[in-house]
């Protein structure tokens, strides 16, 4: 604890997941070779216009209405002018006097404690190209990216730590994927953030002077980025400095923020009218259409599964963390209605070998495999070890579980009398826990199961199993 209280508002810049930019046919696939998807509109060249993109807009819209923003039935585009060499119109098109979407607000859950973050807004706009830097002693510009639309999304500065800031990245990046209109993806580049920190003495209500800390794409990074610069605010602070307001970047291999260029406000941006487009106008229908697009979002279903299925919270959080492992755990219980076995076997198995990028999801078995595979252990044809050996058979094909248990005669023991042979074998193999079992110590029983299992190659009936026991050293 210092005497100073961190105010922490983050900006985050997410991709909208159209095939084309915001104001051009060219394609926005990553990865192309440099200056592949452009066209005499991205590159800004005399004479070329802007068209705007109608499904740009629309999943726009959808995530301003998942943040419980007020979308506003007519907006204008404005030109943002500054001049870098990966911009190259020399101005940006951008919304800010008048964007589409206003007041909104996210709930982050931290340590078991849930928190409202307001938004000032959710606003359009399109994304500069990239400066690749130390290529044979030069710097050159990608311009692939100019012009890919973007959503804006300003939160209020209502964020008192890094924690907190980490945590409300996560959770704006799970309504974005869980909508799909966003992928997610930090490394690519398709979801990052700027982060306004200031200091003030804790119990005071005015703010500091904040700096503003530029393109930060991971969330370790914004935590360790926001904790350096609170640190060296408070290093200037305690030495009776003044904090300058200024734009930074961080680090990570040393782990500080440094300097990149004095902050510039609203002003120094010469905002006006984009001249060339029209005012946006948003009629109810159209929003109330988006709307009804908007599926159940992530910290909805983390609820539902607790209360309604109850899920543990921690298996809860697991199958939300990607839309796939929702649609997989959903498929899996409607094969199979016992959701906290499903949960415990999709959790504990079948993630292991799932894998994820941007919205895709893909598993090396099925849900119906699942399903019919844990309906094989629930009619006690086979015990819990011997299911983990057929999920091993069935994984990266299509078998059925229950065609594998016929191929390798898997079928659990029920017979009591061969089952009691066993349990007396280890009975006389292990006189002393017979003795403390007699002596009142019924926890050793479980012991004694877990060798008859051993000894029947886990294909015993368990619940047979420990009956005989308990009626032969009763």
């Amino acid at each position: 604890m210092t005497d100073y209280e961190p105010v922490i508002g983050l900006e985050v810049h997410a991709q909208l997941l159209t095939r084309t930019k915001l104001f051009c046919g060219c394609s926005t696939n990553f990865g192309a070779q440099p200056n592949s998807n452009v066209c005499p509109v991205c590159l800004g060249l005399p004479g070329s216009l802007p068209v705007l993109n109608a499904e740009a807009v629309a999943m726009a819209v959808r995530a301003a209405v998942a943040l419980g923003c007020t979308i506003e039935p007519k907006s204008i585009f404005a030109r943002k002018n500054y001049f870098y060499p990966d911009l190259p119109k020399g101005y940006q098109i951008s919304q800010y006097e008048e964007p589409f979407s206003r007041h909104g607000s996210l709930e982050l859950e931290l340590d078991g404690v849930t928190k409202r973050v307001g938004i000032t807004r959710v606003h359009m706009e399109e994304d500069a190209g990239k400066n690749v830097h130390g290529v044979g002693g030069d710097s050159l510009v990608d311009l692939n990216r100019a012009g890919v639309p973007l959503v804006e999304i300003v939160g209020e500065p209502d964020l008192r730590s890094s924690a907190e800031a980490a945590a409300y990245l996560r959770a704006l990046r799970d309504v974005l994927v869980f909508i799909g209109v966003n992928d997610g993806n930090l490394e690519e580049g398709s979801f990052r953030c700027d982060a306004n920190v200031s200091l003030r003495p804790r119990g005071t209500e005015k703010f500091g002077t904040r700096c503003e800390i530029k393109n930060i794409n991971s969330f370790r990074f914004v935590q360790r980025a926001i904790d350096a610069e609170i640190a060296r605010q408070t290093a200037i602070l305690d030495a009776g400095g003044k904090i300058t307001q200024e734009t930074r970047s961080f680090d990570p291999d040393t782990s500080q923020t440094k300097t990149l260029r004095s902050k510039e406000d609203a002003h120094d941006y010469r905002y006006f009218p984009e001249p060339d487009l029209p005012p946006l106008a948003l009629d109810a229908a159209f929003i109330s259409a988006q709307k009804s697009k908007l599926p159940e979002l992530p910290a909805a279903m983390r609820r539902r599964v607790v209360e309604e299925l109850k899920l543990p919270p921690a298996a809860a959080l697991t199958l939300t963390g990607h839309p796939g492992y929702a649609r997989f755990f959903a498929e899996a219980c409607a094969g199979f209605g016992d959701p906290i076995k499903v949960a415990n076997w999709v959790v504990n198995e079948v993630l292991r070998g799932a894998k994820s990028h941007g919205l895709d999801a893909t598993f090396s078995v099925t849900p119906a495999q699942v399903a019919e595979l844990l309906a094989l252990v629930e009619a006690g044809d086979i015990s819990g070890k011997q299911a983990k050996e057929v999920y091993a058979a069935i994984e990266g094909s299509d078998r059925s579980p229950r065609a594998v248990v016929d191929e390798r005669g898997m079928r659990v023991v029920s017979d009591a009398g061969a089952i009691q042979a066993v349990c007396e074998r280890v009975l006389a193999a292990h006189p002393d826990q017979v003795a403390s079992i007699r002596a009142g110590k019924k926890g050793v029983l479980g012991f004694l199961v877990g060798q008859v299992m051993k000894e029947t190659k886990g294909s015993a009936n368990p619940k047979l199993v420990s009956s005989v026991l308990e009626k032969l050293t009763s």
